[in-house]
């Protein structure tokens, strides 16, 4: 019995109530045996105590064939005869669904009901402790990772890239160019990155001058006159280079050098230029144009995606990913704050007590709808068939104790009418 059970739960209650059919028919046979043989006894004796047993045989043949009646109308036509008001489960099904769901909502999903078990819930004190294993913590980063895995393999590349695409087209198309460059080189500006460019640039020209003096002599004796000697070639050549030198050196140790307030000022005049000059404004929009081209921006979109969608599988692939840690950090950090702050374990089951009640009482009508609805959409043999095999063992005990009642009621009347005839 017991392998049956989990195994082949219905097969068993098959089993059941076959056993139990088999008895409450048996006893009925018995019932008309014993009727049988004491009408033929009667025939051929006088003994008092055969119409007593006579009438409990009859009275519970009567009273088995009403409770086999009525418990076989409720799921079948009696032997077959479709009469009135039989095989009731079949034929108000739809009725049954609309009943049974009105009945489960009016006394399990009210709010009188629900109540008590909600107000038990402490979902944040149980999430605590599970996520405490360091198990249980590894399990579901590793659901965690897998489910992200599969999303990101099974998306389609061809509407990431169109989105990407898309995106970027409706960005480009609000971007002003001309407003962002000016406004990165006025930032520039703005934090005196331009003296540190012509600081690198003052050092590396000196530098350049310094290391190829020989470059400007020979410089200077090809653009110098051959009646000129070359020792005064060599001489200038020489001027000229601590020249340059003594005045780049000016310019680099001078913060207020006519040259940095010139290249300052030349700055500013190109900031402006770039934001309002027509030719700037139409080689940019070109630029622009040229971006938004849509085999271009459509390549560079796949592209892009195809570079991090590789990317994020290769770290949620790692022994050591990145998404990992910091998922395992924050759960740990969670767990934490839920350990150790009450009045943030309070809140959090409190907003999900009051969203679970009321989701559930606002969702009460649904649950009937679906009953009814299941049911009804049951076939109504396929119905009558679950129901008798769930209740049907049970109702057997109705003909069973339907014999014996009634033979009991019947022995009882026989003795009542003996005693007024005599």
């Amino acid at each position: 019995m017991n392998k049956l059970t989990p195994q082949n739960p219905d097969i068993f209650k098959q089993q059941q109530l076959r056993k139990h059919k088999a008895l409450a028919t048996g006893l009925f046979l018995l019932m008309v045996a014993v009727y049988a043989f004491c009408t033929w006894l009667g025939q051929t004796s006088d003994a008092v105590w055969i119409g007593y047993v006579r009438a409990f045989a009859e009275a519970g043949m009567v009273g088995a064939l009403a409770d086999w009646f009525a418990v076989t109308a409720l799921f079948h036509h009696p032997l077959g005869i479709p009469i009135p008001h039989t095989n009731l489960i079949e034929n108000r099904k739809q009725s049954i669904g609309d009943n049974l769901g009105g009945f489960v909502v009016s006394n399990f999903l009210n709010a009188a009901t629900i109540r008590p078990y909600i107000q038990k819930l402490e979902i944040s004190n149980y999430v605590a402790k599970w996520l405490g294993s360091e198990k249980n913590t590894e399990l579901l980063l590793n659901e965690v990772l897998w489910l992200l895995k599969d999303i990101i393999q099974k998306i389609d590349d061809r509407a990431v890239a169109k989105f990407l695409a898309h995106k970027s087209k409706d960005l480009l198309n609000d971007l002003k160019l001309n407003d962002v460059l000016a406004g990165g080189l006025n930032q520039i500006l703005l934090r005196g990155d331009h003296e540190r460019i012509l600081n690198y640039i003052l050092k590396n020209v000196r530098g350049y001058v310094v290391a190829n003096e020989e470059l400007v002599r020979k410089k200077v004796k090809e653009e110098s006159h051959f009646l000129i000697p070359g020792f005064v070639d060599n001489l200038i050549a020489t001027k000229l280079t601590k020249g340059v030198v003594r005045y780049l050196n000016e310019i680099e140790n001078d913060p207020e050098h006519k040259l940095r307030k010139d290249a300052k000022q030349q700055l500013k005049q190109f900031i402006e230029n770039v934001k309002t000059d027509a030719n700037w404004l139409a080689e940019l929009q070109e630029i622009k144009n040229s971006l938004l081209s849509g085999d271009k921006i459509n390549g560079y979109a796949e592209a892009a995606w195809k570079s991090l969608q590789a990317s994020v599988l290769t770290d949620l692939s790692a022994e050591r990913s990145g998404v990992k840690m910091y998922l395992k950090r924050t759960i740990r950090e969670m767990v934490l704050n839920l350990q150790n702050d009450e009045q943030l374990r309070a809140k959090i089951d409190g907003w999900i007590r009051f969203n679970a009640y009321k989701y559930i009482l606002k969702n009460t009508d649904k649950v009937g709808e679906l009953i009814s609805h299941t049911v009804g959409n049951w076939e109504g043999k396929e119905l009558s068939n679950k129901l008798e095999l769930e209740v049907g063992k049970d109702l057997q005990f109705i003909r069973i104790n339907g014999t014996l009642v009634g033979g009991l009621v019947g022995l009882l009347i026989h003795i009542i009418t003996k005693l007024f005839e005599n």
